[in-house]
C-alpha cells in the first residue's frame, strides 16, 4: 500500500513545486518591470526637431490655422482588425506588411489635408505590435517641411499579458507644425491605475508645443492629447480637470489656445443620439460636460461622420448595425475664431478613427 501511494505522492509533489517555482518568477520579472517602470516628471522639456527641409512659416493675428487630429491605431488597427480589449480576440492585428501599408496610406491622406499642424495619437517608436518600426521617424522624413515634438505614454520592456502577449511597447504622441516650434513640454495627466497593473499601462500626457505670434508677446499653444481609455471612469474625469485649468492658465496668459485629440469622450454639447450605444457590452465612452470649464471656450466635434469605431470584430465586410463613437475634437479658447470643423471620412480603413480638420483665425 505504502508503494501505490509514493507515485503520486511524488507526481503531487512536483506540481506543487512547479507551481511554486512559477509564481516566484511571476513576482521576480513583476519586480524587475517595477524596477524599471517608466516613471515621467509632472513637467518634461521636450526638446523639438525643426524642419528637415528648413522651411519657416510664421504667425500673425489675422492668420488662419489648419489643425488635424488623428489617432493613428500605431497602423495597426485596419479594417479588418478587431481587439481583445474592445472585446474582439486579436492582439496583433496586422502582419508587418500591413503596418507599412497602413502608414504609407495616411501618410497619403495627411499630405492631401495639407494641414498647418498635425496632432498624431498612438504612433509607436519600437514595440512588437508593429515589429519595431519607428513611425514617428517615417512621419518625420515624409513631412520633412514640418517642425516636430513627441511625448512618450507607453514605455513597457514586456507586457506578458494576455496569450499570446503584447509584448514590448514605445509609443506616444506627436505633433507636427509647418510653424517653428518655439518650444515644448510632456505634462504628465494623473493616473487612475495602481500598482501592479499601474506598470504595464500608459503614463498619458499632454504634449504642449509654443510658437510665438509675431508683433504680439502671445504664443499659440498647440496642445495634443490622448486621455484615458480603459479606466472607470475617475481617470478621465481628473486628467480633463487638470486639461481644464491647463488651458484657462494658458488663456489669461493671453495666448491662444487649441487643445485636440482623442478624448475617450463626448463633449456634452454633441448629439449622442446620433450614434447610440448598441449594448451594455460594448466600450462605453465618457462624458465631458462643457460647464466644467471657464465661459468662452469652443467644443467642436462634427457628427457628420463617426470619428471611431468599435474593435469588437472586423468593419469590413460588416452587415447590419456598427458600434460607432465621437470621441475626436477639439477645445479652443475664445480668442480664436472657429472657421471650419469636419470629420473626414476613410471608411476606418487604415485604423479605427477618422480624422478630424480644424480652421480657426486669429483674431486680436
Amino acid at each position: 500500500m505504502k508503494k501505490q501511494l509514493a507515485l503520486p505522492f511524488r507526481i503531487l509533489k512536483w506540481i506543487v513545486v512547479t507551481i511554486l517555482i512559477l509564481i516566484a518568477v511571476a513576482f521576480l520579472f513583476l519586480g524587475f518591470l517595477t524596477l524599471i517602470e517608466y516613471r515621467p516628471d509632472d513637467v518634461e522639456t521636450v526638446v523639438p526637431e525643426a524642419s528637415v527641409s528648413g522651411e519657416k512659416k510664421t504667425l500673425s493675428v489675422g492668420d488662419d490655422v489648419g489643425i488635424v487630429t488623428w489617432n493613428i491605431g500605431y497602423c495597426g488597427l485596419s479594417e479588418t482588425a478587431d481587439f481583445f480589449m474592445d472585446g474582439g480576440k486579436a492582439v496583433q492585428s496586422q502582419d508587418k506588411e500591413s503596418v507599412l501599408n497602413n502608414l504609407s496610406s495616411m501618410e497619403d491622406v495627411l499630405e492631401s489635408i495639407n494641414p498647418d499642424v498635425m496632432y498624431i495619437q498612438e504612433i509607436d517608436v519600437d514595440s512588437t505590435r508593429t515589429y519595431g518600426i519607428d513611425e514617428t521617424k517615417d512621419f518625420k522624413e515624409r513631412f520633412a517641411e514640418y517642425s516636430t515634438a513627441f511625448a512618450k505614454n507607453f514605455d513597457v520592456f514586456f507586457i506578458p499579458y494576455p496569450i499570446p502577449p503584447m509584448g514590448r511597447m514605445e509609443a506616444g504622441i506627436q505633433t507636427l507644425s509647418k510653424y517653428e516650434i518655439s518650444s515644448a513640454e510632456r505634462i504628465a495627466l494623473p493616473s487612475p491605475f495602481s500598482w501592479p497593473s499601474r506598470v504595464g499601462n500608459l503614463k498619458r500626457c499632454l504634449l504642449v508645443s509654443r510658437v510665438p505670434v509675431e508683433g504680439t508677446d502671445k504664443e499659440f499653444v498647440f496642445v495634443n492629447l490622448h486621455l484615458e481609455a480603459y479606466d472607470d471612469g475617475a481617470g478621465k474625469v481628473a486628467q480633463t480637470a487638470l486639461l481644464a485649468n491647463f488651458v484657462q492658465e494658458e488663456y489669461e496668459k493671453g495666448n491662444y489656445v487649441v487643445a485636440g485629440g482623442d478624448f475617450n469622450q463626448t463633449f456634452s454639447n454633441v448629439d449622442t443620439s446620433v450614434y447610440p450605444v448598441l449594448g451594455e457590452d460594448y466600450w462605453q465612452a465618457g462624458l465631458i460636460n462643457t460647464e466644467d470649464f471657464a465661459e468662452g471656450w469652443q467644443f467642436e466635434m462634427d457628427t457628420t461622420h463617426p470619428t471611431c469605431r468599435s474593435l469588437d470584430k472586423p468593419y469590413a465586410g460588416h452587415t447590419g448595425d456598427f458600434q460607432f463613437y465621437m470621441l475626436d475634437g477639439f477645445i479652443v479658447s475664445k480668442n480664436l475664431k472657429v472657421d471650419r470643423i469636419e470629420t473626414i471620412d476613410q471608411e476606418f480603413k487604415n485604423t479605427d478613427h477618422n480624422p478630424v480638420y480644424l480652421k480657426v483665425i486669429i483674431e486680436e
